[in-house]
């Protein structure tokens, strides 16, 4: 327990960073921070190689279903849309929950924001890019970056809604969960870039 509380002691600065990079409230990053404090406590450690890692990892998860559920309308939460680390032995039911709770998720990215914020908030939120990778990315300044991630937490909280095309959200569900368990973030990136009048002709 000592080992434990240590460890988790040493990341709590980072973990309350990561939640208020997400959530941008510091009470609401104290939850999250305190529930992945639980989570920690109930986590099977022989499978865990970095608790830094699993930590931040799991912070950034509970940040994002939070901010996503908090604003969706319909009654059930969007939940977690990131693979739950602490969770390595899970069935088929609960792979098929997840599987929902990702394309709900990012339904609700594609109905709230524009391409450029929703590049932003993907790429800052579900995977701890910097701003300047980007804006490599989406080709602006780091500083319009900035300003994208900022609008789009209010578009999320605003709740206006604009049609959603299926075969794009097929397209994005599968580039993000390619992303997400595989690593494949090229694809996701080029993805999110094409959507982007400015340089969408540079990728045809």
């Amino acid at each position: 327990m000592t080992t434990n509380l240590a460890e988790f002691s040493a990341a709590r600065p980072r973990l309350h960073a990561v939640a208020l990079r997400v959530l941008g409230d510091a009470g609401d990053a104290e939850d999250v921070v305190q529930e992945t404090w639980l989570r920690w406590e109930r986590a099977d450690r022989s499978d865990v190689r970095s608790p830094r890692a699993f930590l931040a990892v799991t912070a950034r998860r509970l940040a994002i279903n939070a901010v996503l559920s908090a604003h969706r309308r319909q009654e059930t939460p969007a939940g977690p849309w990131l693979p739950d680390t602490a969770d390595r032995g899970a069935g088929a039911d609960t792979l098929a929950e997840r599987g929902d709770a990702v394309d709900a998720a990012l339904r609700l990215l594609l109905e709230r924001l524009t391409p450029a914020e929703r590049a932003t908030y993907l790429l800052r939120t579900a995977f701890d890019y910097p701003y300047r990778r980007i804006a490599d990315v989406t080709r602006l300044s780091a500083a319009n970056c900035r300003q994208l991630a900022r609008r789009a937490h209010l578009a999320l909280a605003a709740g206006r809604c604009r049609p959603v095309d299926a075969a794009a959200h097929r397209r994005l569900v599968r580039a993000f969960l390619g992303a997400a368990r595989g690593g494949d973030l090229r694809h996701l990136e080029r993805l999110l870039a094409a959507d982007l009048p400015q340089i969408s002709a540079r990728l045809r």
